[in-house]
């Protein structure tokens, strides 16, 4: 891991780089002259994407950018429950097998998103009763199942997604009321059962210094007091949305998990524009600052070695399901050209590889 007193952002000249603005078919884009992925992999450091498997698989612009500037893929939908368990006798992995083939052939990290959560559950499970028991077995066999099919091939798992309420209290969800507080230990347990070398890692919002942040660091605490096997704690940073936009307030909570031995990675990171006030060339400066910032308190932190983000082009992005409107978070624009985000964090990457050497 990583030690790192101070990053001091160099003056770097990058030539600008025009992509196709409306490639067709069996055109070959054009590329920056350095890639955030090479930059990222020379000092150890993961830079990633959440994938989704259709868009995958009819889009050759998207599997081409994503091969050439990321070392890290994270499922974005594929494995959650709905999509692995849609019966409860009856697995299905063929979309997330999908992702984790793209991965290994492109020699990128694999990230699984995500095994608990409250949400994406099937019919079968949410409208039956069972008991505390056959909810327990349900869960140990769900887990087990699908970290055991991918042992090896997954390296990372969020295990529990948003385990917490706004006021920071354990959210009221299906697996609070059928099992109680236990199924976040149970989960980690089960987990690390099934594949003991894979990293395990809770997920949540809200990473600025407040309430839930507060309750998140002690969850996560007590979790590692009982010895359960939790590797970390993903901070989603969907930053005006959900998340905290200071990065010096994520920075001072990054300090406290790496106090008690906890990695911390910035998991789900997207910067709508819409957030920022003056021209659209001022929203994507400010969008760009934001998005160079918090790469360096990830660069600087020694318990932070990787940054996702939600997507990467705005042509594909939740928000638009999500709220209706596509807020252009990400850093490559609709047409796959780089936005002025992605030179800042080609930028960091170089400022900090450069110090480090």
């Amino acid at each position: 891991m990583r030690v790192v007193t101070k990053v001091i952002l160099l003056a770097i000249a990058i030539a600008s780089v025009c992509l196709i603005a409306n490639p067709v078919p069996g055109t070959q884009l054009e590329i920056p002259s350095t890639s955030l992925r090479s930059l990222a992999s020379q000092q150890g450091f993961l830079i990633g994407s959440a994938v989704g498997d259709k868009i995958l698989e009819k889009d050759w612009q998207y599997r081409e950018v994503l091969a050439r500037e990321f070392n890290s893929l994270t499922t974005e939908n594929e494995v959650k429950f709905i999509i692995v368990h849609p019966e409860r006798d009856r697995y299905d992995f063929t979309r997330p097998d999908a992702l984790v083939k793209f991965a290994q052939d492109h020699n990128m990290t694999m990230r699984g998103h995500t095994i608990v959560w409250f949400h994406s559950l099937p019919r079968w499970l949410t409208e039956n009763q069972f008991t505390r028991d056959e909810m327990k077995e349900i869960l140990r066999d769900h887990i087990q199942t699908l970290v055991g099919h991918y042992r090896g091939q997954v390296q990372h798992w969020d295990v529990v997604n948003e385990p917490l309420g706004s006021d920071g209290s354990l959210r009221d969800n299906l697996w609070m009321r059928a099992i109680g507080p236990e199924y976040i230990d149970l989960a980690f347990r089960w987990a690390h059962e099934a594949d003991p070398d894979a990293k395990l890692y809770l997920s949540e919002y809200g990473e600025g210094l407040n309430s839930k942040a507060d309750s998140l660091y002690l969850l996560a605490k007590e979790l590692k007091e009982r010895g359960v096997s939790i590797d970390g704690v993903g901070f989603q940073t969907h930053i005006g949305f959900l998340s905290a936009n200071d990065p010096k307030e994520v920075a001072e909570n990054m300090k406290r998990f790496n106090e008690i031995g906890l990695e911390i990675v910035i998991t789900e990171m997207d910067v709508p524009v819409t957030q920022f006030s003056g021209t659209l060339e001022e929203k994507l400066a400010q969008q760009a600052d934001i998005y160079r910032y918090f790469l360096r308190i990830c660069l600087e932190a020694p318990n932070c070695n990787t940054l996702n983000m939600w997507g990467f082009t705005d042509r594909y992005t939740w928000l638009k399901s999500f709220l209706g409107t596509v807020k252009d978070p990400l850093i490559f624009d609709f047409n796959y050209r780089p936005k002025p985000a992605y030179y800042a964090m080609t930028e960091e990457l170089k400022s900090h590889l450069n110090k480090s050497n």
